[in-house]
């Protein structure tokens, strides 16, 4: 089966999370990932362990599992862009790519004749995104920054975490890198875009993406309130600005999440519950008036659902059509019928004989799917097949390149491509 994008090559030159994300993205939908990597180390996420993706052995590899998460699909090619040598290999390859996508500072790129306006003159059809933490301009395009830094900066610190009044109150950021996840997805996205364009023109073009744009992007119904009331957000803790009840409820033997989305669900709600009361009070019929009696109301209902236990409430909620649900660790997660139903665990071989789970694309396409054929690579696993099926290197070449230290070989020089 032909995949979505496998006519598609990509020169991946990024590394830690929000580019490999996007070029992740792209794998999957069957793009050749060409992921560059420094010779000796790679990939800084490579050496963020413990935990370490299992060897032939069933020990520790060399590879964390951070690296895993975000670069199955790819091949691996060890290049020294500092050297000249190193460069010259890169422009070749971009010459032959549809896409390159990197994460280096402003500018840096531009030393190694390695930036847009340089690769360009050789493939006119070039798309090429940059991911940067503040963009390619303005005051602060210079600064380096993680995705925590983006998470307070762009406001999402401000709305996230217990309100102030109460026990263990104030800023809180998500459990995930989410600026990071975040600017991958846009970027695929913008990819895409800049795609089919270039199908109707033949010219690629430049995308500049910043995770400081793509944070207070997300802010989204936050932000436009704010823009139009003036009146900053706040913290909900677990609750919502705009619905009532929606938020976490402590129950006999533990929680559970119950979203209330509209009235009709309310009412469903309050059979549930066994509270004629509140379903007939006038001051929580519709949904203003539940937000504004929101603390009578949720103290009402957090009484009641203190009788039974979680599975009794999300049976009894179910059954009635309310949005519910156990707040579940990862283990949880993964032992749930519809996870295992929608295949969301993929188990994958590496080169070094290992193994390593990944967790499956959300991207399901009925007629072109997904597919993993590849785990993530090891530093330098494709290095001799790029270079001779694709720049057409001899052995002798390659030995030479790798004896001079521009390159780095994992498999041995003749092993079979694959």
């Amino acid at each position: 089966m032909t995949s979505a994008l496998s006519h598609i090559r990509v020169l991946d030159l990024s590394r830690v999370l929000a580019g490999p994300w996007c070029t992740q993205n792209l794998a999957d939908l069957g793009a050749d990932v060409i992921k560059v990597e420094r010779p000796g180390c790679g990939d800084d996420t490579r050496a963020w362990g413990p935990p370490w993706v299992a060897d032939a052995s069933g020990g520790a590899s060399r590879d964390s599992t951070y690296f895993a998460a975000a670069n199955r699909g790819k091949r691996s090619i060890a290049i020294d862009i500092a050297r000249p040598e190193g460069q010259a290999l890169v422009r070749e390859l971009a010459a032959s790519c549809d896409i390159v996508i990197e994460n280096f500072k402003v500018g840096d790129l531009a030393r190694y004749g390695l930036d847009y306006a340089s690769l360009q003159t050789i493939n006119p059809g070039l798309v090429y995104c940059s991911i940067t933490g503040y963009g390619q301009d303005g005051p602060a395009a210079h600064k380096p920054g993680y995705d925590f830094v983006f998470q307070a900066q762009g406001g999402l610190m401000s709305v996230t975490g217990e309100r102030d009044d109460r026990p263990g109150g104030g800023p809180q950021k998500v459990g995930i890198a989410i600026a990071d996840v975040l600017t991958g997805m846009y970027a695929s996205i913008a990819i895409l875009a800049a795609l089919s364009h270039r199908s109707v023109t033949g010219r690629g073009q430049y995308i500049d993406m910043a995770l400081l744009d793509c944070i207070v992007a997300l802010g989204g119904n936050q932000v436009t309130g704010y823009l139009a009331s003036g009146k900053v957000p706040h913290r909900y803790g677990n609750a919502h600005a705009s619905l009532v009840p929606y938020e976490v409820f402590e129950t006999a033997d533990g929680h559970v999440v119950i979203a209330v989305g509209n009235d009709t669900q309310w009412q469903r709600c309050c059979e549930v519950l066994g509270r004629a009361d509140l379903a007939d009070d006038a001051r929580y019929k519709t949904v203003t008036g539940r937000i504004l009696g929101r603390e009578a109301l949720t103290a009402e209902i957090a009484l009641t659902l203190r009788e039974r236990t979680t599975a009794d409430w999300i049976a009894a909620l179910e059954a009635r059509g309310v949005p519910c649900g156990p707040i579940n660790d990862y283990a949880q997660v993964f032992q749930d019928p519809q996870v295992q139903h929608r295949g969301l665990r993929v188990d994958l071989s590496r080169g070094d004989g290992g193994h390593v789970a990944t967790i499956a694309s959300p991207l399901r396409l009925a007629g072109t799917p997904p597919q993993y054929d590849r785990a993530p690579p090891l530093l330098g696993e494709h290095t001799a097949e790029i270079l001779r099926d694709l720049l057409g290197r001899s052995p002798a070449d390659i030995d030479a390149l790798r004896d001079a230290g521009v390159i780095g070989l994992t498999r041995p020089l003749h092993a079979p491509a694959g």
